[in-house]
């Protein structure tokens, strides 16, 4: 009986001590569904002169060696134009597909750095297709497939070993449009690993 508190307290000081065992995160073939939203090329009000916008995606991305990552998804962005007491909006629908390469991570692999380079293409519309105006003027922007890519610098920061939140920057370029080949976007997200 007097041995049961030393054999108790040298179990409790092995547990403390020892270091926590980590699940194994972004090995190849690994999958996680991801859902993304943002502000675009500012923050977004309801300000009649406020020309930002904000987008929604989802995307599957897949680990490749040492960390890197494929991803695939559809991404929506709106963005308004002022025009009088209304804003004009315009929107996009995209597919992406593009390659994410790790640069920086922490020791636990709690914390990673990504650049992306994306392929996109899809559809814009302006005033969801309606070119005449309230006031009888009329849009000379027209609805155009558009095509081009992106830049992402992404943040992914694991809350636990199978939900991932993200953040990022991302600089969009697209031509076959007539409303602007830039757009800058930030935003957050949450990623679920699924296998």
């Amino acid at each position: 009986m007097k041995g049961l508190p030393i054999i108790i307290t040298t179990l409790v000081l092995c547990l403390v001590f020892t270091d926590q065992a980590h699940a194994q995160r972004q090995l190849p073939g690994m999958q996680g569904i991801q859902v993304t939203g943002g502000m675009v090329d500012g923050i977004y009000s309801s300000a009649l002169d406020n020309e930002a916008g904000y987008y929604f995606g989802v995307a599957m991305a897949t680990y490749a060696k040492k960390g890197n990552k494929w991803v695939f998804g559809a991404e929506f962005l709106e963005r308004y134009y002022p025009y009088r007491a209304i804003h004009i909006p315009v929107s996009q629908f995209t597919a992406e597909g593009g390659y994410y390469l790790k640069f920086l991570s922490d020791g636990s692999k709690t914390v990673h750095f990504y650049l992306g380079g994306s392929a996109l293409a899809g559809y814009e519309t302006s005033n969801w297709g309606e070119k005449t105006l309230y006031d009888g003027s009329t849009l000379r922007d027209k609805d155009a497939f558009i095509y081009g890519g992106a830049i992402t610098l992404e943040m992914e920061l694991y809350l636990a070993d199978r939900i991932v939140l993200l953040l990022n920057g991302r600089q969009r370029v697209l031509w076959g449009n007539s409303t602007g080949h830039f757009h800058t976007m930030f935003g957050l997200g949450v990623k679920f690993i699924i296998n």
